[in-house]
């Protein structure tokens, strides 16, 4: 009878044992002793660490998937049949695809670009694929970087990436290097030529005199460029400006006066002299401003020369100086010249940007003086704004912030 209690009672233990197996819920794990004690202690130890390791799986995939989603390049991933198994926002974003409702969709489906249906149809490709991205606009657009890679069985990987920048750039650059061949091509060929003269032709002394004050006034032009593509170089390298040195306003103001009116009687040659107007006030004559003097004598001298260069000879140009309520600090520079259209007022301070290219070499500009003036108003924290209407003259307006400039004691 007692073997047969302890048989039974062995058995109930087993059958207590394999339905806790079957559930595997730690929370319902059998208290036995004996042999059954030490297995359930032991499968309840192994249920226990297989828990943890599952956690912590998951947790290092949760952590994983943040990290993808924090990227600002997108992720997409599919399936052998090429349909979406995830993706994070910045993909969704870039491509116009939703994250949850696309799952499982086929992304050729999705995305009908030409360019990308090309793409996709490419066995092994090398390079990505640039195209237009969901928010592209004519007037605003945005380029998307697609990159696809292989992995696992079949499946597909695509890396977005936002390019606008970048192509905006290199379009930047491919335009300053034309520009820039093609202002110095233009002196260099007049050079070349008068110097080919020269050389070959039997000359009397008038004829020599003239050919050499053209090449001199060539020369000049490819100097003066040169220097402003310097001073460029010299403001995008340095540090900004330091609230230590001072440099008096009527002191720049002065030197500008002067530059202005010896341009004027070189461009009047016997016609009525520019009326140049700078309005004297306590305020300018005890105003300091604080920053790098050769970077504000050159923005100041860009605006006036520029006022006077494009003005009629008989024109006003009138020069003021100006507190806003803000306590910030305004020169103005207007002037009675042609104006400008609307449409040209925001690409002004674009490099080599010119409003009428055969007027603006007759007048000696480089293309590059008021993105010169923007980029020291950008360094003292302060900004450029051009007013302008045809047939009535311009208004360029140096706005320096209150921490800027100060009253002299």
């Amino acid at each position: 009878m007692a073997s047969i209690l302890w048989v039974l009672v062995d058995a109930w233990r087993g059958y207590r044992m394999r339905s806790w197996l079957r559930r595997g819920d730690l929370a319902m794990a059998p208290q036995m002793s004996g042999w059954w004690g030490v297995l359930s202690d032991r499968a309840r130890k192994l249920l226990r660490d297989r828990e943890r390791s599952i956690a912590a799986g998951e947790q290092r995939l949760k952590d994983f998937l943040s990290a993808i989603q924090a990227s600002p390049n997108g992720v997409v991933m599919l399936d052998a049949n090429a349909q979406i198994e995830w993706s994070n926002q910045t993909a969704a974003n870039h491509l116009g695809i939703h994250p949850e409702r696309d799952v499982m969709q086929r992304v050729g489906n999705l995305l009908r670009d030409p360019v990308f249906t090309a793409y996709m149809a490419v066995e092994h490709p090398v390079d990505p694929v640039v195209m237009a991205g969901h928010r592209h606009r004519m007037s605003s657009p945005v380029r998307i970087s697609v990159q696809r890679h292989r992995y696992g069985e079949g499946k597909q990987l695509l890396l977005t990436r936002d390019v606008t920048l970048l192509e905006q750039a290199e379009a930047m650059r491919r335009d300053f290097v034309a520009n820039v061949s093609h202002e110095i091509r233009t002196p260099l060929t007049v050079l070349s030529g008068f110097v080919e003269t020269l050389q070959t032709l039997d000359l009397d002394t008038d004829e020599q005199h003239r050919y050499l004050a053209l090449m001199a006034l060539q020369a000049v032009r490819m100097q003066g460029l040169v220097e402003d593509l310097l001073t460029l170089s010299r403001l995008e390298g340095s540090p900004v400006p330091n609230f230590i040195n001072t440099v008096p306003l009527s002191s720049l103001l002065v030197a500008c006066e002067s530059e202005a009116r010896g341009l004027s009687d070189i461009i009047a040659k016997g016609a009525p002299p520019h009326h140049i107007a700078f309005e004297s006030s306590s305020l300018l004559d005890q105003a300091l401003l604080m920053g790098e003097q050769r970077e504000l004598q050159s923005a100041l001298s860009n605006l006036v020369t520029n006022a006077v260069r494009y003005t009629p000879a008989g024109g006003h140009i009138n020069v003021s100086v100006e507190q806003a309520a803000d306590a910030s600090l305004s020169i103005a520079v207007r002037d009675t010249g042609a104006g400008i259209a609307a449409e040209h007022l925001p690409r002004l301070t674009e490099r080599f940007y010119r409003v009428d290219r055969s007027r603006s070499r007759e007048s000696g500009g480089t293309g590059l003086g008021l993105a010169i003036v923007k980029h020291v108003m950008q360094r003292h924290g302060g900004s450029l704004s051009i007013t302008s209407e045809l047939a009535k003259g311009s208004c360029f307006k140096l706005t320096f912030p209150a921490n800027r400039w100060r009253i002299a004691p």
